[in-house]
């Protein structure tokens, strides 16, 4: 598997995976299928051209080999904020792996990379995203460093039901808790409160 940033040539691509995502899977996404496919493509590859030319956001692609070919098998998208007062802030979207290729820890190697990226903007402090309540990738984001710091109720409405959505947070400062919290568990070591991992690792750290 090879993930990359995506350019303007893979806009074909890029946006099929897209647009399969907004139709397969309503209920993970804000955006609307009916609304969104027939953005020109035209506009599409403006976008990843943007990104491009841009050192604050970027798209993600995981390919695979499919029938002899490299197939894109799962999308994630990063956008820095961009007022003054925000920009120690960043968003995940669109994360979508597609359903033939889950179970193979696509999803993770996605992510990993994406906040690896991240994490090397100056100034970045922490990542974004939202999720359903009940969608099954909230695991994997907590499994990451994730936290969850509020709901959304009712932020979804398709047809009579409504769902809410879950607000997490990922702050880069905290990664290398993370990661000795999770080599503790692979290790079997004597297990250590997360939290407690993460007040550690703030008090060794000298203030600004």
């Amino acid at each position: 598997m090879e993930i990359r940033v995506l350019t303007e040539a893979d806009t074909g691509i890029f946006w099929a995976v897209r647009l399969r995502a907004l139709r397969e899977e309503p209920e993970a996404f804000g955006r609307d299928y009916e609304e969104t496919k027939d953005r020109p493509l035209a506009e599409v590859a403006g976008v990843l051209r943007e990104e491009a030319e841009s050192a604050d956001d970027f798209t993600l692609g995981a390919f695979a080999g499919v029938a002899g070919a490299e197939a894109l098998i799962g999308i994630a998208g990063f956008r820095r904020h961009r007022g003054r007062k925000e920009r120690h802030k960043g968003d995940i979207w669109g994360m979508y792996v597609a359903p033939e290729a889950r179970g193979r820890g696509v999803g993770r190697a996605l992510l990993e990379e994406l906040i690896g990226r991240a994490r090397a903007l100056p100034d970045l402090e922490q990542i974004h995203l939202t999720v359903v309540a009940t969608n099954a990738a909230g695991h994997l984001y907590r499994a990451l460093g994730f936290a969850r710091y509020g709901t959304e109720p009712r932020a979804l409405r398709l047809g009579d039901r409504y769902l809410d959505e879950d607000l997490m947070v990922l702050r880069l400062e905290e990664l290398e808790a993370v990661r000795a919290y999770d080599a503790a568990q692979v290790a079997g070591d004597e297990a250590v409160p997360f939290e407690q991992a993460v007040a550690e690792i703030g008090r060794d750290r000298p203030r600004p």
